[in-house]
């Protein structure tokens, strides 16, 4: 299994690369204020705390019993999409009392829930069983093993089945990343939390005139 650094790592500076230059590439060009900082931190903390929740037992067994044991919180296993799904909607409610907006809220759900999937997909790539579908299933699995078989052991309908699987798999991380940082203002160009707020006043602004001018217009006509 990978080390803690290794998780936060990967998530980091692999999926959360294409926000990182963007940030830095408008940070250099036009400057961003001290806020936009505080966002990218926060969300860099979020993103590294999500990515470590499926071994976050390995934090009691270790002060209570001196053990390095995270597979298991109770009788749930840990390294599964129903407790990973813990992180979109303890992410979304925070988003929801830090945005007020129910978009960004369920963004940050969703870059969160990409954070603890991501954790699944190294372990999974490290030879690790996850059980992914408990509980509707209780076996652990690893997607990657049933890639690396020779063809000749398995029919080709199986073996093409297993990595279309893996691949979709590594896809929906990606794109949930992508998508949720994007929606966030953390694109290849950096949507600052100001610029953002002016657009909107800006553009309640001209629905407002053109409202006005519609109205007048109506007037006009009855006249």
């Amino acid at each position: 299994m990978p080390y803690p650094v290794v998780h936060l790592m990967f998530f980091v500076f692999c999926l959360s690369s294409s926000a990182l230059y963007g940030f830095v590439n408008t940070a250099r060009s036009e400057g961003v204020h001290w806020t936009d900082w505080w966002h990218l931190i926060l969300l860099l903390m979020l993103g590294g705390f999500f990515s470590l929740l499926p071994d976050i037992p390995a934090v009691w067994n270790y002060l209570l019993y001196g053990t390095l044991s995270h597979t298991m919180a109770g009788p749930v296993p840990t390294h599964s999409l129903m407790f990973c799904s813990l992180a979109f909607f303890s992410a979304a409610l925070l988003g929801q009392l830090l945005y007020r907006h129910r978009g960004k809220a369920v963004a940050l759900g969703v870059f969160a829930w990409a954070a603890s999937l991501s954790h699944l997909l190294l372990d999974d790539v490290a030879g690790g069983a996850i059980t992914y579908f408990y509980p509707l299933d209780n076996r652990a699995m690893n997607l990657f093993s049933y890639v690396d078989v020779d063809l000749a052991e398995v029919n080709f309908m199986y073996y093409n089945l297993a990595g279309m699987v893996t691949v979709l798999f590594i896809s929906s991380v990606l794109l949930m990343t992508i998508w949720s940082l994007n929606y966030l203002g953390f694109g290849y160009k950096y949507q600052p939390l100001g610029t953002r707020s002016a657009d909107g006043e800006k553009n309640n602004g001209k629905s407002v005139v053109a409202s006005g001018h519609s109205s007048e217009e109506g007037h006009a006509a009855d006249t």
